[in-house]
């Protein structure tokens, strides 16, 4: 599964958030760093939900991702 991932630079540093997987967030001072950081959520989060018996969310398709990034 491949989820979207959303990268936001700030004044200071570069925040992360997938839509799909609420909660799912990194935080860094590079974009190198949060890409990394953000893959590594996503699989604990994952894990996490499969841990506890919890649904795994489907990825919203790559189309609606698009339109949701230009609004």
């Amino acid at each position: 599964m491949s989820y979207a991932i959303i990268i936001e630079k700030g004044e200071t540093s570069y925040g992360a958030y997938v839509p799909d997987l609420p909660g799912c967030v990194a935080v860094a001072e590079t974009r190198e760093e949060v890409e990394f950081l953000i893959k590594e959520a996503i699989q604990f989060h994952l894990e996490m939900l499969q841990a506890e018996n919890l649904p795994i969310p489907t990825p919203t398709p790559n189309e609606a991702n698009a339109k949701r990034s230009l609004n």
